[in-house]
């Protein structure tokens, strides 16, 4: 019984995929818990799915879901979230400019928190992106109040059933550590190592790393509003 599950989205990332494939099994044989991989293909028009399904076929811990049709990270996110059956859960992007060995460093808190959620510390992309993430993720502080510096960080643990609890829509995988707060959850951010991207092109442009947040952030205060929380005292 595997003890925690990477959720690996994949959008034409057939560049990476050998590499993804040698560090995430290079990182299950250190994982301070037992590990599976679960790789979303989601709706890739490349290689991408050929090369997952060989991936699996001859690595025991590794599996994976595959969309019909590309529908975004969110839903990527979510598919990984309601397919994993480990007690806790993780999320890592296919273009590995964070490093999967520092999930050990998220793992070492996570028994006391709810989320624990990566900060990306001396991150190396272009001026322009790294400019518009910290404008992005000021404004979303600003409407959350979660105090998280960085929660477009790709790295992350969260106990499953709470990440499976988490109400998804297009968008708010920028607002994880928040959806955890609103179920009265405990998050914790950690520094982790940044690397610039090796190969493939990335997904989002300035739109959807500052405009597309700032309407995010809306949409965030909709759904704190109209939130269901409750616990089950007893069951008869």
């Amino acid at each position: 019984m595997y003890e925690f599950t990477i959720i690996v989205p994949v959008y034409n990332e057939e560049e990476n995929l050998q590499r993804v494939e040698k560090e995430l099994l290079d990182y299950t044989k250190i994982a301070t818990k037992k590990t599976s991989i679960l790789f979303v293909n989601d709706g890739s028009k490349d290689n991408s799915q050929a090369l997952i399904e060989e991936i699996c076929n001859r690595n025991e811990a590794f599996h994976f879901i595959s969309f019909k049709e590309n529908r975004g990270l969110s839903a990527a996110i979510k598919a990984g979230f309601d397919t994993a059956e480990s007690p806790l859960v993780g999320y890592i992007d296919s273009d590995l400019q964070t490093a999967p060995e520092d999930f050990n460093l998220l793992l070492e808190h996570i028994g006391e928190y709810d989320l624990v959620t990566g900060v990306r510390a001396d991150r190396k992309d272009k001026f322009v992106k790294n400019m518009s993430s910290k404008i992005a993720n000021g404004i979303r502080r600003a409407f959350t109040h979660d105090g998280m510096d960085d929660t477009g960080c790709p790295l992350k643990v969260i106990k499953t059933d709470y990440a499976k609890r988490i109400p998804m829509f297009k968008g708010l995988h920028r607002f994880l550590p928040a959806m955890i707060l609103l179920q009265n959850g405990k998050i914790l951010q950690v520094p982790v190592k940044h690397f610039p991207r090796m190969a493939g092109t990335a997904k989002f442009g300035l739109w959807n790393r500052l405009i597309g947040p700032l309407m995010d952030c809306f949409a965030y205060l909709w759904m704190k509003k109209k939130y269901i929380n409750y616990e089950i005292k007893s069951k008869g």
